[in-house]
């Protein structure tokens, strides 16, 4: 994943925002020493604007494709009031066990519903209204995924979809995965029930508003 940003820019960056949790750094460091396509992680500073998000919209239900090690659920728990409620869907048991045992080390781990199977199946069991969906998972189904999930959105809820620039490949997509993330670029802006606006935060990030 390449960033887009000069380093000594991101690195400005990141020490002007607010740092995360003891726990989630730790869990960082552990995905790194311990996990394949650690690379995958969404770390400190993406994290930080999830959490901002989901206090920003007052989130009480957040949902999440692509768990990996639950850093960013993690990160969204923690800005979850009590009682709010974040389901996190993924394929994977093994990176999932490593986020069940950081998140029951948190006193916000209680707060997230850990769902293993594929996430077009799950989506099918569950009910509306989400106040925040963030999509980061397979590149080849990104556009299934925002189908799916646009319905169990709120009015006004956000959808964030991470990866939307995918190393820069969707200017000239040539694999599935560029052409999976490129398609549901075109797809997101141009359906007339959302707004989006793209950044390009590490790999790239979009805000969609459900209309």
């Amino acid at each position: 994943m390449d960033s887009f940003v000069p380093p000594a820019i991101e690195n400005y960056c990141r020490a002007h925002s607010s740092p995360p949790s003891a726990l989630a750094d730790e869990l960082e460091q552990y995905t790194h020493q311990h996990c394949a396509h650690a690379q995958m992680l969404t770390g400190g500073w993406e994290g930080g604007l999830l959490r901002l998000l989901v206090g920003l919209t007052a989130a009480r239900r957040v949902l999440e494709i692509g768990t990996f090690t639950g850093y960013s659920a993690l990160s969204m728990a923690e800005a979850l009031p009590a009682g709010g409620e974040l389901v996190s869907c993924d394929v994977d048991p093994k990176t999932g066990e490593i986020a069940r045992r950081f998140l029951d080390k948190s006193v916000h781990g209680a707060k997230v519903r850990l769902r293993l199977g594929p996430a077009l199946e799950t989506l099918k069991t569950l009910t509306p209204s989400f106040d925040l969906v963030f999509i980061d998972a397979d590149k080849e189904n990104y556009s299934a995924y925002f189908d799916a999930c646009l319905p169990l959105t709120r009015t006004g809820g956000l959808i964030v979809a991470d990866n939307v620039l995918w190393s820069g490949k969707v200017l000239d997509p040539k694999d599935a995965p560029a052409r999976g993330v490129a398609a549901f670029n075109d797809n997101a802006r141009n359906d007339a029930r959302v707004d989006v606006v793209m950044l390009p935060l590490r790999d790239g990030v979009s805000l969609i508003r459900k209309r």
